[in-house]
């Protein structure tokens, strides 16, 4: 079904506030739930339904544990994942724009981050290099296991050019925890070959994989870069584990690099990266293929086509169960 632009806004706002965020929280929540809806991302508003995020009854005051000219360590004090990083990404790019150089680690956020790209892409649109990175609970087995053990632990890294910025989002896992909760949400199946049921057999049911665990992505690469996240946002860290080991919250990393450390000036650095872009748009295309993609580019074209029609394509049974959430049930029909 068609929703438009601002009733989902509004819709969703609501939802957010209903799980009891603060103003402030619940617009940060809002503008990332939205990044992702509206560039067909999968980290969207299927985050506030089933058992959603509710906010932590005792999240407190983020504060910083140690920090430098050029670093900080934040304690997120079990606050939502993107309030923390959002942070993050603030004194990152802060400590970049003055030092040429930022980064900025948190340990204890209480949930997902959501669309990371979100962040690399504020700090590509500010001029900087960013690389993005965050650790979730057990979700995805290691190359030849198939105990979930990872997080999903996605990356993204922002590139700043003439135009709009080259922005990479993606998980190490072979399909994002919530793409298998947005398909059992919409009563649809899963691709083969991206989780396992619990007896470690490769299943297309969603509900089966919930229980299972997700595979990485590209077989041992993916798991390889998969073990590099989570030792950035593990053990460098110092994220907080259960005495079992398992994991009881989420680290999150962010470098921003000013292209000055480097490039001879910003102007010439962007230009030189708009250059690679049309020179890759004019490579030979296989049979099939209409046009050659960089990263970043396919969602922000899905907005603008969102944008120019002011109106989404969203799941009616996602809408309804959003707008039951947001307390609004009479706009579900």
């Amino acid at each position: 079904m068609k929703v438009a632009i601002d009733q989902l806004r509004s819709v969703a706002r609501s939802a957010i506030a209903a799980q009891g965020y603060s103003a402030d929280d619940t617009e940060i929540i809002l503008e990332i739930i939205l990044y992702a809806q509206l560039r067909g991302n999968n980290q969207n508003i299927i985050k506030l339904l089933g058992a959603g995020m509710p906010a932590n009854p005792a999240a407190g005051e983020i504060g910083i544990i140690k920090e430098t000219k050029l670093s900080a360590l934040l304690d997120g004090a079990w606050n939502q994942g993107m309030v923390v990083l959002s942070r993050m990404t603030d004194i990152a790019m802060a400590k970049a724009q003055v030092h040429g150089f930022g980064i900025v680690g948190s340990r204890r956020s209480n949930s997902p981050t959501g669309a990371i790209g979100f962040f690399a892409r504020r700090l590509a649109d500010a001029g900087l290099l960013a690389f993005v990175f965050s650790g979730s609970p057990e979700l995805m087995a290691m190359h030849g296991s198939y105990e979930a053990f990872f997080g999903t632990n996605p990356l993204a890294i922002g590139i700043p050019t003439a135009h709009e910025p080259i922005v990479l989002d993606m998980a190490t896992a072979a399909i994002a925890w919530y793409g298998i909760h947005l398909a059992a949400a919409e009563g649809e199946s899963i691709p083969h070959g991206v989780a396992y049921d619990a007896d470690g057999k490769f299943t297309t049911d969603p509900t089966e994989a919930l229980a299972g665990a997700i595979a990485a992505f590209g077989g041992y690469k993916g798991a390889a870069l998969a073990f590099v996240v989570e030792a950035l946002t593990r053990p460098l860290l110092g994220a907080t584990r259960n005495p079992d080991g398992t994991k009881l919250d989420w680290g999150n990393l962010v470098f921003a690099i000013d292209p000055l450390l480097l490039a001879d000036d910003l102007a010439g650095f962007q230009a030189g990266v708009s250059d690679l872009v049309a020179r890759v748009k004019q490579l030979k295309r296989l049979p099939g293929v209409n046009e050659i993609l960089v990263p970043g580019e396919r969602g922000d074209r899905f907005y603008q086509s969102v944008q120019a029609a002011g109106e989404i394509e969203i799941d009616a049974k996602v809408w309804r169960e959003l707008c039951q959430v947001a307390g609004l049930a009479d706009d579900a029909n």
